[in-house]
């Protein structure tokens, strides 16, 4: 994921930071408690298309 483009995008939803989680690919949105995935390389930043995060999920 490109550092400067990670700066630049934030949460559809709460408008917040994104966090880059390697592991899952994906875009992670804290406040919101969303994963955004990251398909071809391209984020994409839908809340429809996101993944709800589990309670129990870790958030590095």
């Amino acid at each position: 994921m490109d550092a400067k483009l990670l700066q630049i995008l934030v949460c559809p939803v709460t408008k917040g930071p994104l966090i880059y989680n390697k592991a899952t690919n994906e875009l992670i949105s804290k406040s919101a408690r969303l994963a955004y995935p990251i398909k071809d390389g391209i984020p994409v930043m839908l809340e429809d298309e996101a993944r709800q995060l589990a309670d129990d999920e870790e958030i590095a």
